[in-house]
């Protein structure tokens, strides 16, 4: 529940604006989390694709052509993982760059829940400290106690009385032209492609690292598990999906430490998908959007505490250029000019040493 700050507005436009099934998408998601979980054993996130999202719903996509979108990134992640291509990536890229990446969506994951809270100030003040009082329980955890009260607030608002009694629906087999795929890559797949190497693969596998030193998961097997997402469930209606430094980092905060998370997520969204997909883009809009900023907000505080492991030296020039480049621009850009600022950082020093040899 740590990641349904992304998922409820992006799940809401793609129901609403490009007319996707609610059954495909979150049944398809449900699965992903299950097998994810079981293989992994760890809290192991699975989120859509911002930047595919926000141009399919902005441009106002068909679903063939979400569906076709994520089957290019599918194929592209396949690529990269059996090429080697990711792994090499990931070598060139020094750790203050990393940090930076992670800084920087703990700093836009903030500034969207202030604009969150700003909806209800009072009770996203109250789900702040409901967060920070039962952050540790493990009888009443913030996350639940939080959605619980979300649905209470709905309940007593009246609004669940506008949500569709359950019923039973099942994901239908979908398709796509390859006249689409190539359309939708050109359209937003190319940008979402150094978004998803910088967080999903190489940010999500650093903190992975940092949470389970010893459970680490390769960038290699980050970029073949997306590859292979991708390239099945489009065609049964699934949405595109990546993993991401945020989502691990909102369930590592909110409690979650094991794949048991993602079981129980998973299981959750198959819930919805199978019986209330008649009505989830209702629920997930009615929902008190302050308490989610008031999680998203915790989150983002909690990313950018990682940037303390590397300390005031050299270091700290590129993690800031990456830094402020992603949060004026986008982390693409970011990911270069830090990679641009340690090398010439490098390059200097090399030189410099070189002459007083």
């Amino acid at each position: 529940m740590g990641d349904f700050g992304t998922l409820f507005p992006l799940s809401i436009g793609y129901i609403a604006v490009c007319g996707l099934n609610p059954a495909g998408f979150l049944v398809m998601m449900g699965l992903a989390n299950i097998a994810t979980g079981i293989i992994y054993r760890l809290p192991m996130p699975i989120e859509p694709m911002k930047v595919l999202a926000v141009v399919a719903i902005a441009q106002h996509w068909s679903p063939s052509m979400v569906y076709a979108s994520g089957f290019a990134m599918g194929v592209v992640w396949l690529l990269f993982s059996l090429t080697g291509f990711i792994n090499w990536i990931a070598r060139i890229t020094p750790q203050s760059v990393t940090r930076g990446i992670q800084a920087a969506l703990g700093v836009l994951l903030a500034v969207t829940a202030c604009k969150m809270l700003a909806t209800g100030w009072i009770l996203g003040i109250i789900a702040i400290v409901i967060i920070l009082a039962f952050r540790d329980n493990r009888y009443a955890p913030a996350a639940v106690v939080l959605m619980l009260m979300g649905i209470g607030i709905m309940f007593f608002n009246g609004q669940l009385q506008r949500i569709a009694p359950p019923a039973f629906s099942l994901p239908t087999f979908t398709g796509f032209s390859p006249a689409e795929v190539w359309q939708t890559f050109l359209l937003a797949g190319f940008a979402q492609i150094p978004l998803t190497a910088t967080n999903a693969v190489i940010a999500t596998a650093s903190l992975i690292k940092t949470y389970w030193p010893e459970k680490q998961v390769s960038e290699h097997k980050l970029s073949l598990n997306m590859g292979i997402m991708n390239s099945v469930l489009p065609f049964f209606g699934g949405m595109p999906l990546c993993h991401g430094a945020g989502g691990l980092a909102g369930q590592y905060y909110f409690g979650a430490r094991t794949g048991g998370a993602n079981i129980i997520e998973g299981v959750i969204e198959i819930s919805l998908g199978l019986f209330l997909a008649l009505s989830i883009a209702d629920l997930f809009s009615l929902f008190p959007v302050s308490i989610i900023g008031a999680m998203m907000l915790l989150v983002g505080i909690e990313l950018t505490r990682f940037t303390r492991d590397i300390g005031i030296n050299k270091d700290l020039i590129p993690l800031g250029a990456t830094l402020i480049v992603s949060v004026l621009t986008n982390m693409a850009l970011g990911f270069l000019s830090g990679l641009i600022v340690h090398n010439a950082i490098k390059f200097f020093l090399k030189e410099k040493l070189d002459r007083t040899a």
